[in-house]
């Protein structure tokens, strides 16, 4: 029996394949005993999602670590899924290239980063992982392999299943192996910083920054009980980005500038050490971020002001009335604006006590995509929105 739990469910044993041909086998096996299967990498986000409804098998991923291609003329690399991010960019990095995907969460595999869709503050440069992805290989419920997209950017055959892929936390196919549309590593970075004095005020310099011609590569807001702060990245050639920084520094009156990321740049605003929290990504309009901002109150928020994400962290250890009060509060501000509050992880106890994923638009139209791909429903049973 493994030793490592799903939101607090124990799965019967562990799989450690080492290729694609590998994971095949154990998922026909699978198939034919009836078990589910839980794909995982480095485990660091094992505890999103809802509980699995069973968990017969949790499929170790991370030994398919390799870079099986990297095409740095055609800034594209082809890698396993259980690949790091972090590894990821050391490799590409030598000739001078990057995946522009903020890792979140210190030691976040390609298939988990895939499977959760998670994404920081290059997210505004870039996209997230559904801008990046171009290809990937999957292995179907029943064993079967299959490609979908291509390996050079140009070439979009299939992408929509890799689309559909992404955040859809393990429950559609196991990815063994993602392509990659890649980014040159910027010459110089800098950051600009600025104390707002209310979330009017910082919803404000957001404007004034996204208005302007200098091109951010992130645009951060970091409220807390202290005060909000907005934070704003540029990069490029040397020149270009003192010229770009002169101009925010006009724009934004008290601003600072460093060659070093504020404290919690790229980082959620909990500590994925520790399960003493309840974790709540919120999406809204751009122009509903003041009242997001007050809506998350002393709690405070962080993330990206730039393109309408951003992630709010409550303490576990607060009644679980206050704790739903909170999250009914983020979703009726978040629906007015056009978007949600989504809880990603919490303790079991309180879990079970929250309505985790809330409204879901289309619930019918994702179930019926679950069923094409997983008849049986075996992936990652329960996980994933409405029970999928």
């Amino acid at each position: 029996m493994s030793d490592i739990t799903v939101s607090g469910v124990t799965p019967g044993r562990t799989e450690h394949p080492t290729s694609t041909a590998e994971v095949a086998e154990i998922m026909r096996a699978a198939a034919a005993a009836g078990e589910s299967v839980i794909p995982t990498g480095a485990g660091t986000k094992l505890g999103w999602g809802n509980p699995p409804t069973s968990a017969d098998i949790l499929l170790d991923l991370s030994a398919l670590d390799q870079v099986s291609e990297h095409a740095s003329g055609d800034l594209i690399a082809t890698v396993g899924a259980g690949m790091p991010l972090a590894r990821l960019n050391e490799h590409v990095a030598t000739a001078g290239q990057r995946l522009a995907l903020d890792e979140t969460v210190p030691g976040t595999t390609v298939g988990g980063a895939l499977a959760t869709n998670t994404s920081g503050p290059l997210r505004m440069l870039a996209g997230t992982m559904r801008d990046l992805l171009i290809g990937v290989t999957m292995v179907r419920a029943d064993g079967v392999v299959a490609k979908a997209g291509g390996k050079v950017v140009k070439n979009v055959a299939g992408y929509d299943v890799g689309k559909l892929l992404v955040g859809s936390m393990g429950t559609l196919a196991v990815v063994t192996e993602a392509t990659f549309r890649l980014h040159p590593v910027p010459q110089s970075r800098r950051w600009v910083s600025v104390a707002a004095r209310d979330a009017a005020h910082a919803a404000e310099l957001t404007q004034a920054v996204l208005h302007s011609q200098t091109v951010p590569s992130g645009l951060e807001v970091d409220a807390t009980a202290g005060g909000v702060r907005v934070d704003v990245l540029v990069e490029g050639r040397p020149e270009g980005v003192a010229g770009r920084t002169a101009v925010l520094s006009g724009l934004l009156p008290g601003a600072e500038t460093s060659e070093r990321p504020p404290a919690g740049w790229d980082r959620y605003p909990w500590d994925d050490t520790t399960a003493s929290h309840v974790a709540i990504k919120v999406t809204f309009r751009l122009s509903g971020l003041a009242d997001v901002v007050e809506a998350s109150g002393e709690l405070g928020l962080r993330g990206s002001a730039g393109v309408g994400v951003a992630y709010v962290a409550v303490s576990a250890d607060r009644d679980i009335a206050e704790i739903q009060a909170i999250l009914a509060r983020l979703r009726e501000t978040t629906g007015r604006h056009g978007g949600s509050a989504v809880v990603l992880d919490a303790p079991g106890a309180v879990k079970e006590q929250l309505d985790v994923w809330g409204p879901v638009p289309a619930l019918d139209l994702m179930r019926r995509v679950k069923h094409e791909f997983d008849p049986d429903h075996r992936l990652s049973p329960g996980r994933f929105v409405g029970g999928i």
